[in-house]
């Protein structure tokens, strides 16, 4: 039997202020800051977590933010340009919204799709495409209600430095359907509904280098932690080399290189960002591993405060 991932779980960048990372992507963006945690192995900085109203596998965008961090260069072995999902009907809403907030927008037609491309305020490159398929966001926050609000991830471009390696793993240790060639991309589909378009870029780019604006790794989703262990075996048995499991509170983890140069993660749907803090009151307190609410008088002292806030366009 073939292993198939449901798509991808997560993605993970790196960021500059973090207060600038929570005004765009909570305050423009109308994502909901679902939890408001540190690096565990760097925990005098931030690691935030934006998604739907629940941070539902599939929508989640997560933040290591370092004020002052040097600038990253987007590359080959990176994701190259995150894709936001939103409702049909919904592109004209989101191109007045990132104009009123003075960010630039370009268009791009892609298999058939209409594409919103921009930066965020530290160079990440994103795009948001609507599509009919996935379940609409319930989080409201401002103008951005349910109708035009992000669903969660409509996918992701890859940068990598052997695009057909890369490409067979998608098809055949990550169990995607290869959808065809367009140009310099190729796309790849999960079953999933948020989270399961990947296309590959073909043409070669500079070598990435880590920093503010650039992507850390992308995380493609495990059902349970029993299926997590099948993935590690799987995966190990393709010829990549898994990490051991590491326990991330709200979900497992195992990584590994794959050939094109990206850090690939499998993530558990479970438990989840309930687990430590009510549904009503998520991303509102730090929240620490138990190992280290010894340290948080410190951790508290250490991290600059940063509060979700609601932002009027300025046109």
């Amino acid at each position: 039997m073939t292993k198939a991932t449901e798509g991808i779980h997560h993605i993970t960048a790196i960021v500059g202020d973090p207060q600038e990372n929570v005004d765009f992507y909570a305050g423009v963006l109308g994502l909901r800051l679902v939890k408001k945690t540190v690096n565990f192995d760097d925990p005098g900085t931030y690691h935030l977590y934006f998604g739907n109203e629940n941070g539902q596998p599939g929508t989640i965008m997560t933040f290591f933010p370092w004020a002052g961090a040097h600038q990253g260069r987007i590359g080959t072995g990176q994701v190259g340009t995150t894709t936001f999902v939103v409702p049909e009907n919904a592109l004209g809403f989101w191109e007045e919204r990132l104009l009123a907030f003075n960010v630039s927008v370009n268009k791009e037609t892609r298999f058939g799709e209409e594409f919103l491309l921009f930066d965020d305020p530290h160079g990440l490159h994103l795009e948001i495409v609507a599509r009919e398929g996935g379940p609409k966001s319930r989080w409201e926050t401002g103008d951005v209600t349910p109708e035009f609000a992000i669903k969660g991830f409509g996918g992701a471009i890859l940068n990598t430095a052997a695009p057909y390696k890369t490409a067979d793993l998608l098809e055949n240790v990550l169990g995607m359907e290869k959808v065809g060639q367009q140009g310099d991309y190729l796309r790849f589909r999960s079953y999933g509904e948020l989270g399961n378009i990947i296309d590959i870029q073909l043409t070669a780019s500079p070598r990435g280098e880590l920093g503010a604006g650039t992507i850390h790794h992308i995380a493609f989703r495990a059902k349970d932690f029993e299926d997590h262990k099948d993935w590690q075996t799987h995966i190990a048995n393709k010829g990549f080399f898994p990490t051991d499991v590491k326990d991330r509170d709200y979900f497992d983890a195992i990584y590994f290189r794959e050939h094109g140069g990206l850090l690939f993660e499998i993530a558990t749907d479970p438990p989840g960002f309930t687990r430590d803090e009510p549904f009503e009151a998520l991303g509102e307190k730090l929240k620490l591993p138990q190992w280290l609410e010894t340290h948080r008088s410190r951790i508290e002292e250490v991290l600059t405060p940063i509060t979700v806030r609601e932002r009027k366009g300025e046109q």
